[in-house]
């Protein structure tokens, strides 16, 4: 395995100099929909689709992935990639959707992926790592799109037929996720599959029904629920990628380093959104993975608690936008994510709070969202009190 330590530390700090703005959460501007900091974050519109995805929109995404990915794979079992042959996979069938999704949300992952490609072949990164970066970081573009296609549809409600059109192309970019989604539920013991089946299920009943606000309410669950995905993969205690690489630390740096790498760039799904509501904590979890840090300096504990505060503080902002909507469909929409960025923490949460006081926190959320839906202020005001009080504890016992 090759490891030139200053040049693999110089390109992976060009991605990071690079002025990446991260894609937030939901994406829903027509009903306003999203959190006041979210709105910071959402793309630009394009009510035309550029030339770049009308060309490609007849590539089969998920064959064109796995042909590129098993190549680069080659090299964890030291043999020779065909980086050519990537690059050219890559530029003919992929870059359109990828530079699409840049202009969109202010991205810059055309440039990183083509600076990795292009550092594999010249062989100052190595090329484990190289093979992560553009695995990890091809995901966040069909995650990305994924959350395109919910924009789409909130813009063409009304066109049943275009709006099947669009939840069948969603469909189809998270079924190249999924297998990433089994992982973590594998790992984890979670169920995360059956809840995004069951999400996109809830989406077409909503459809049918014309329904928005069903509609709106089944993308949050399928939204939250990778985020979930890419928590567990990157900031969860023990299977995320913070606990694996400083384990792998302690007998192999250069293993170490590659479990980094996949750490930052499954994070990247994750940044934008944690920064816009928790910015102290989302720039200490980049800085950890960051492979300009030293290997044996990255503390999975301290991550693990600073995603714990961000999600948290999340939730709160969550919460208080639901407040200020009351009686409006946002308010009920809020709610619910509220409560799903509770659930993406709630194995941690449960330790530092207990399952008790756990159980009581979810309930409670529950019964706040319930109260949203039915628009019951009286029954609302007091259980907002209480999982805003037991969020802040939850921030303070994670410090």
């Amino acid at each position: 395995m090759i490891v030139r330590k200053k040049e693999l530390s110089a390109i992976f700090a060009s991605f990071l100099l690079a002025g990446t703005v991260l894609t937030g959460c939901s994406t829903s501007e027509k009903q306003g929909s999203e959190s006041k900091v979210e709105k910071q974050q959402e793309p630009t519109e394009n009510k035309e689709e550029t030339k770049n995805e009308s060309e490609v929109k007849e590539v089969n995404y998920a064959q064109v992935f796995e042909e590129a990915t098993t190549e680069l794979a080659k090299a964890k079992e030291g043999k020779e990639v065909d980086y050519d042959k990537v690059t050219e996979l890559y530029k003919t069938n992929l870059q359109g959707l990828v530079q699409d999704r840049d202009a969109e949300f202010e991205d810059k992952l055309d440039q990183h992926i083509t600076t990795a490609l292009q550092a594999g072949k010249e062989g100052t990164l190595d090329k484990v790592v190289v093979k992560q970066l553009f695995d990890k970081l091809m995901q966040k573009v069909f995650y990305t799109t994924i959350k395109h296609d919910f924009t789409e549809i909130n813009e063409k409600w009304g066109n049943k037929e275009e709006v099947t059109k669009e939840i069948e192309e969603a469909k189809g970019y998270y079924a190249i996720l999924q297998s990433t989604v089994e992982k973590r539920d594998n790992a984890n013991g979670t169920n995360l599959v059956d809840v995004i089946a069951g999400g996109f299920e809830e989406i077409e009943k909503a459809i049918e029904a014309e329904n928005q606000l069903g509609f709106s309410l089944g993308k949050q669950v399928v939204d939250k629920s990778l985020m979930k995905t890419f928590y567990l993969a990157t900031g969860a205690i023990p299977n995320g990628y913070a606990t694996k690489a400083a384990e792998a630390a302690k007998q192999d740096k250069e293993l170490a380093k590659v479990e980094q790498a996949e750490g930052w760039a499954f994070y990247q799904s994750l940044f934008s959104y944690l920064n816009g509501h928790a910015a102290e904590e989302a720039a200490f979890i980049q800085q950890q993975f960051d492979l300009q840090t030293d290997i044996a300096k990255l503390n999975p504990d301290a991550v693990n608690k600073a995603f714990i505060r961000g999600f948290s503080k999340i939730a709160l902002d969550e919460y208080k936008e639901s407040e200020e909507t009351w009686g409006e469909d946002k308010s009920p929409i809020t709610a619910l994510e509220g409560a799903l960025f509770i659930d993406i923490i709630g194995e941690d949460i449960k330790g530092l709070i207990g399952e008790a006081e756990y159980s009581n926190l979810t309930e409670k959320a529950q019964q706040y969202l319930e109260a949203a839906k039915a628009k019951d202020k009286t029954a609302g005001e007091p259980l907002l009190k209480e999982l805003q009080a037991t969020l802040q504890t939850v921030i303070e016992k994670a410090k």
